[in-house]
């Protein structure tokens, strides 16, 4: 059963994890630590399917006194007052969230990381797709700290499938091609893919012992994700689709189809 985690539950969690409830959102910061960095999933947008998915986030940061330890928040919403959502506080409420495992490079020098899972099939909707910011908190062995609320940001998208078929193989020279493929997504509220509907695909062609695609056409899917054109075949060669992806979904080709021209 999908169940939705309530405000208490975040509440509870990131006063467990020293973190202030965004209904007090302010950043703060005392002492001189210097934050050199925050990389969420290794600085690559957050991809997730049909199942769960766990990505790193980190922050290097430095003090005279050296790093004591440091925390994270992801979090969509406005401004951080309600309402919003949290991968922190969107939890199992019996379980507790752990503190990042910080690493010492120098004397002055850490780097600190915490795990996160977006789960699907628990808390996860199609509706949180999209970007997500990123708070960093940090704390120095000499009682200095700083707490940043949207630190950076990260995009959450929901993975893409995309699939060709150019027919009839073989096919004689000059004669019509017929190109097919549905472009699909990971539906989140339903757990399984659900095609893409009225988004640009371009039809491309890549001559046989060539690396290099040419784009022929451009082609909308239909309202439920299918492709289909029609062509010239005029030479050995690879046919594909290509779409360059939105703001909640990432981009994706298929794997050229070959066709024997004859």
């Amino acid at each position: 059963m999908r169940k939705r985690a309530a405000l208490a539950v975040f509440t509870a969690v990131a006063g467990m994890a020293g973190l202030a409830i965004p209904g007090a959102y302010a950043d703060d910061n005392v002492g001189d630590i210097q934050v050199d960095s925050v990389v969420v999933n290794g600085g690559k947008n957050i991809v997730v399917d049909t199942a769960d998915r766990t990505i790193t986030v980190s922050v290097t940061a430095t003090d005279p006194s050296g790093i004591w330890d440091a925390d994270f928040n992801l979090w969509r919403g406005p401004d951080g007052t309600d309402p919003y959502d949290s991968a922190d506080g969107l939890i199992d409420p019996d379980q507790t969230t752990t503190p990042a495992d910080c690493v010492a490079t120098s004397s002055t020098t850490s780097t600190c990381s915490k795990t996160f899972t977006f789960e699907p099939d628990w808390w996860l909707t199609n509706a949180d797709a999209g970007t997500w910011k990123v708070e960093a908190q940090v704390s120095a062995n000499d009682g200095s700290y700083t707490d940043r609320w949207a630190y950076t940001t990260t995009r959450l998208q929901r993975h893409s499938k995309l699939t060709v078929n150019a027919s009839p193989e073989p096919v004689a020279q000059g004669k019509t091609l017929t190109i097919s493929g549905k472009l699909s997504r990971a539906n989140w509220d339903t757990l399984d893919y659900r095609g893409y509907t009225n988004q640009p695909v371009k039809l491309q062609f890549r001559k046989a012992g060539t690396t290099t695609y040419t784009t022929v056409k451009t082609v909308y899917t239909s309202s439920t994700g299918t492709l289909t054109t029609t062509a010239l075949a005029c030479e050995d060669g690879y046919w594909r689709w290509n779409f360059a992806g939105t703001s909640t979904t990432p981009a994706v080709s298929a794997t050229g189809d070959f066709v024997d021209v004859q």
